[in-house]
């Protein structure tokens, strides 16, 4: 089991910068990749970036060149920095994160969520 902690949402003006972290802990096994999705109200959930467990990175053409994605092993945090917010990068936040269980269990994949964090940009 996986618990995800998003934080570092809230109000900026556009042109403005927010990092967001998530915080993974409660778990036994493997997670395969993290990655940052964001809902706003009426719209499906839409992928902003992921990250492998081998640390590869990749970011949807929309927030490219504005925002990237890096973790920190040691603490299990995931971040997403964003800068040169938009209008458009309002919403809700979202960290998920891709689980295999421990060996010797066969490995299967389980996907968690947190619970999500505001990130609102002015215009």
């Amino acid at each position: 089991q996986v618990q995800l902690v998003e934080s570092g949402g809230g109000l900026v003006q556009a042109g403005g910068s927010l990092r967001l972290s998530c915080a993974a802990s409660g778990s036994a096994g493997m997670i395969n990749a993290m990655a940052w999705y964001r809902q706003t109200p009426g719209k499906p959930r839409e992928l902003v970036a992921s990250i492998t467990r081998g640390g590869m990175p990749n970011v949807v053409d929309s927030v490219e060149g504005r925002f990237t994605i890096s973790m920190d092993n040691t603490k299990n945090i995931v971040y997403l920095q964003m800068n040169s917010l938009k209008p458009e990068d309002t919403a809700v936040y979202y960290c998920n994160a891709d689980w295999s269980p421990p060996p010797p269990i066969t490995p299967y994949n389980l996907q968690y969520w947190g619970q999500g964090t505001q990130v609102t940009v002015s215009s």
